[in-house]
């Protein structure tokens, strides 16, 4: 794991850089899977400084939203498919370096995504550019997140 990148330290210790000022940031993404058992990515756009990269679709929980609602308006989003959820299947956090020296921790739920519907198509003006199926073996390949990584590492 690179050093913009770190799991949260034990309960009750942060490892930020004294001086730095911290964010946190709470997201919920989904296991989206097709008949084929593709998993669902989506590309971070060249806005962020992830930009090329590849997520699982989901994103930010905005202030009072619930996890869920989020994930499927997250989902809607990036991919124009409607999803129905599943049970939680992970927790993750980590803690990275954002520019002007601040700490961002997030801490992101992961949860099943039970079925979908809709036409696959990608977000416009977004925070992604691209949305598509990939076999596992294509997922090894490809620019990826490091928390995506994670959450392969845990699927059966």
């Amino acid at each position: 794991m690179g050093p913009d990148l770190a799991p949260a330290g034990p309960r009750g210790q942060h490892l930020g850089v004294a001086g730095e000022r911290r964010r946190q940031r709470i997201a919920a993404y989904g296991v989206c899977r097709d008949e084929a058992g593709r998993l669902l990515l989506v590309r971070a756009s060249p806005r962020l400084t992830v930009r090329g990269h590849w997520f699982l679709p989901g994103g930010g929980v905005q202030h009072g939203e619930h996890p869920l609602d989020s994930l499927r308006r997250e989902i809607l989003e990036e991919s124009g498919l409607t999803v129905t959820l599943g049970p939680l299947l992970e927790v993750l956090s980590d803690v990275r370096g954002i520019p002007d020296d601040v700490s961002l921790h997030t801490v992101r739920l992961i949860y099943e995504v039970e079925s979908w519907e809709g036409t696959l198509r990608p977000e416009a003006n977004g925070t992604s550019d691209a949305v598509a199926w990939f076999t596992f073996d294509e997922v090894a390949r490809m620019p990826l997140a490091p928390y995506v990584r994670r959450v392969i590492d845990l699927l059966p």
